[in-house]
């Protein structure tokens, strides 16, 4: 079961039906990052219900929406300072709204409920017209570097300490997630043959996966190994382990890598490279490659092809260049045919009787 913080969520703890919830959700094996989310998510439900004193268990449709239309328009505040901007991002509505739709499924199945209060969209089916959401989904291209970000911020990922440029150097080779990276263990390599294996219980689908490092990763890990092996005595067990006093010899965090790479990319002046932009950038690079999209959507072990999509983004210049070079392939199959003309006899001359003609008596042409 995933461990659950209950101190970030005062309200769901007090609240009977939602602690249960939770605690279901836990239990049947949600990853940790799902059952912290949705605690938030419920937990900010529960304190607009006790803004609007009503009871969260007995929420109609009407409360929900009138939650969702709080949240477009929220003024965001950190440290009670108000940071600016209008509303949560639609991911993380869309987010919420989904935890909550998965509390009110569970008071049905518990019969505290007759019907769930938050609508689900639908898919148009025999010619019927497609059932919307509460709310909509707004696609945006996730940013990826060119090649002169890229550069960048190789540069002072270059000047950062030799396990956080294998960590980095992993994470594009193999574009994995932040959680994948840090539970990897010494016991998940084939360096004879370049091969991470990752676990099913360490992957956002639960299901295994294999993906490849490079000749630079190689070298990389070959020196991390040698260098971890004299700061901690051992070469098995988690591969990334912190060096600070505090949490000497332990697996390194997901946040602590997040802060390493933030730091980097305000060094380099990338305020949106991200943990998730090396992810983002070697799928790409594959769809480059010219690697179909089921070979990729395996490689970032994606169920569902539409998922792969999002994540690969070509550039304008490169988006111009595939259209040219389809543009010309059609202008030369357009030439051939028009040239397989001059192979064709020669048309008569206007008026004249063609092969097929027949001269009737009387000079008529049939």
């Amino acid at each position: 079961m995933a461990r659950i913080n209950w101190d970030g969520f005062p309200l769901l703890r007090e609240q009977e039906q939602a602690w249960r919830w939770l605690h279901f959700t836990a239990n049947i094996g949600r990853a940790p990052n799902t059952i912290d989310a949705y605690g938030r998510a419920v937990e900010d439900f529960l304190r607009f219900c006790a803004t609007s004193e009503v009871d969260p268990v007995a929420a109609t449709p009407d409360v929900v929406a009138d939650w969702i239309g709080e949240m477009h328009a929220r003024t965001l505040t950190a440290a009670g300072l108000e940071l600016g901007g209008v509303g949560l991002a639609n991911a993380t509505i869309q987010q919420r709204v989904v935890a909550l739709r998965s509390f009110y499924d569970y008071l049905v199945e518990d019969g505290l409920r007759e019907r769930n209060p938050v609508r689900r969209g639908q898919s148009s089916r025999y010619g019927g017209r497609a059932r919307h959401g509460l709310v909509g989904r707004v696609e945006k291209a996730p940013w990826i570097p060119n090649e002169s970000a890229w550069e960048r911020m190789l540069v002072e990922l270059g000047r950062e300490p030799l396990r956080n440029r294998l960590m980095a150097a992993f994470a594009y080779d193999g574009a994995l997630r932040r959680e994948e990276l840090v539970q990897l263990d010494v016991a998940d390599l084939e360096p004879a043959h370049g091969l991470i294996h990752l676990r099913a219980e360490t992957t956002k689908s639960k299901r295994a996966r294999t993906v490849a490092f490079g000749s630079a990763s190689a070298q990389l890990l070959v020196a991390y190994l040698r260098e971890r092996r004299g700061a901690f005595g051992r070469v098995d067990g988690p591969l990334f382990r912190s060096v600070s006093r505090r949490n000497h010899g332990d697996p390194i965090g997901v946040w602590s890598w997040s802060k390493i790479i933030e730091a980097a990319a305000e060094r380099a002046g990338l305020a949106r490279f991200s943990t998730h932009t090396f992810r983002h950038l070697r799928l790409t690079d594959l769809a480059r490659a010219e690697w179909t999209i089921d070979q990729i959507a395996q490689y970032a072990g994606h169920r569902n092809l539409a998922t792969t999509m999002v994540y690969i983004h070509l550039s304008g210049r490169e988006i111009a260049e595939r259209f040219h070079k389809a543009n010309t392939s059609l202008h030369i199959d357009r030439d051939r045919l028009l040239a397989s003309m001059l192979a064709a006899p020669d048309a008569p001359a206007r008026g004249g009787a063609t092969p097929d003609d027949t001269t009737l008596p009387g000079g008529g042409v049939r």
